[in-house]
């Protein structure tokens, strides 16, 4: 149940959309981008590097990336909890600094003696993945509370689409440098953007919470002890699933589908994802305009997951032909699913303020966790229905549960969130 927060106190004075809290928000995501995906661009070199077979590299990647996103899924669970409970600059200044130190680490994989280095690695992953876990659910629930509600969609719409640009800067200092200095590099960016957070002011809705002692505050197991608030907390998962299937499957694996497909050009899976978040990041700037256009949350994220949903049809059954038209499509594709900065801000406006920072924060995890049992499905299906018919299947249910899951969620276009959740 939803009731009002009653403060005496006046409200934080409201932030522009260049303000700090968004400028910094937007380059903490940019940040976390760079890190989250490092991994996937150097994988093959750093595990070559580290004297691994081809097949060890298959193996031992696998295990790397699934290590990162367990630690995706226990920072969800963590940061958000931590920024209803001490506040989303917690989050900020705690994430960042967690995953700095992790990626600094992963630059001195090949100096380790103390330990097997691929163990080491998989644990400073664990651990990148654990701080990567908090920077754009506090982030956006931050710049949700600050700016005033006829903003907030534009506001969070240019933190995701500047952030997501980290995917092109990474793929590209990858080119320019070697793994090694790719990862000090990422590290290095993230303790410079902390002399940047220390201006930001922390929210004027949470600073009212913590002055109401009853308040339960970043609860997690609440979402689980009401049928109403489970009901929301389950779609805003499913919103964002379409997203993750065509990154994970559909690009991620886009050197499967091009031999399918019969493309004679060898596919590469890093360069067909940098263009996917390309596209994803002109489609998270348009999504908050597209959104103030039609005054709806749920008719925007319908209509990208459309576009998305059409490409990817595309990708898989118009027998495309060449290595240009396959990028391209994952451009497209990836401009479809440019509501990822919407569907975190849908998150973080269906709940009250005690447990926002908690939603925001493990719904986008929860999502990206759901990768594992998708690329286990579609690695599954393979055998007998072929890699194409595969990956559709997989698609399939993504799209059904995403459609069904926005189509159904109450609208938060121009929603007071000053409200608790009790």
């Amino acid at each position: 149940m939803a009731v009002p927060t009653i403060s005496s106190k006046p409200q934080t004075p409201t932030a522009g959309l260049f303000g700090l809290p968004v400028i910094v928000a937007a380059l903490g995501y940019f940040v976390d981008i760079y890190d989250l995906l490092l991994f996937g661009i150097v994988r093959v070199p750093s595990l070559k590097d580290l004297g691994l077979t081809p097949d060890q590299i298959s193996t031992v990647g696998a295990s790397i990336i699934n290590w990162q996103m367990g630690g995706l899924l226990l920072g969800g669970i963590l940061w958000g909890i931590m920024g209803d409970k001490r506040g989303r600059l917690s989050v900020l200044f705690g994430s960042i600094i967690t995953y700095s130190i992790a990626n600094i680490a992963c630059g001195f994989i090949k100096h380790v003696t103390f330990m097997d280095p691929t163990t080491y690695y998989a644990l400073m992953r664990f651990v990148a993945g654990i701080g990567l876990a908090g920077e754009l659910g506090a982030g956006i629930t931050l710049v949700s509370e600050v700016l005033p509600k006829e903003k907030r969609a534009i506001g969070t719409s240019l933190v995701a689409g500047i952030g997501l640009s980290g995917a092109v800067v990474a793929y590209f200092t990858v080119k320019l440098f070697d793994w090694q200095t790719a990862f000090l590099i990422g590290g290095g960016l993230g303790f410079g953007l902390l002399l940047l957070r220390v201006g930001v002011v922390e929210s004027g809705m949470f600073k009212n919470v913590t002055d109401q002692k009853h308040v339960s505050r970043g609860n997690f197991l609440s979402f689980f002890t009401n049928a109403n608030r489970l009901s929301r907390y389950l779609k805003c998962i499913g919103i964002g699933l379409p997203t993750w299937f065509v990154i994970a499957i559909l690009a991620t694996f886009s050197n499967e589908f091009g031999k399918a497909l019969g493309i004679a050009e060898e596919i590469q899976p890093g360069l067909a994802i940098m263009w996917c978040y390309v596209g994803l990041a002109v489609g998270d700037l348009s999504s908050g305009f597209i959104s103030q256009a039609m005054e709806s949350r749920k008719k925007a994220v319908a209509l990208l997951m459309s576009i998305a949903l059409l490409f990817s049809l595309v990708y898989l059954y118009v027998g495309i032909n060449s290595a240009t038209a396959l990028y391209s499509l994952c451009l497209a594709m990836g401009f479809g699913i440019g509501y990822w900065a919407m569907f975190v801000t849908i998150g973080a406006e269906q709940f009250g303020t005690n447990i926002r920072a908690t939603a925001a924060t493990t719904v986008p995890n929860m999502v990206r966790g759901l990768v594992i049992p998708m690329t286990i499905s579609y690695q599954a299906l393979k055998p007998s229905l072929d890699i194409i018919n595969a990956g559709a299947v997989v698609g399939l249910v993504c799209f059904i549960i995403g459609f069904y899951s926005i189509l159904t969620i109450p609208e938060t276009h121009g929603k007071d969130l000053n409200y608790l959740e009790e």
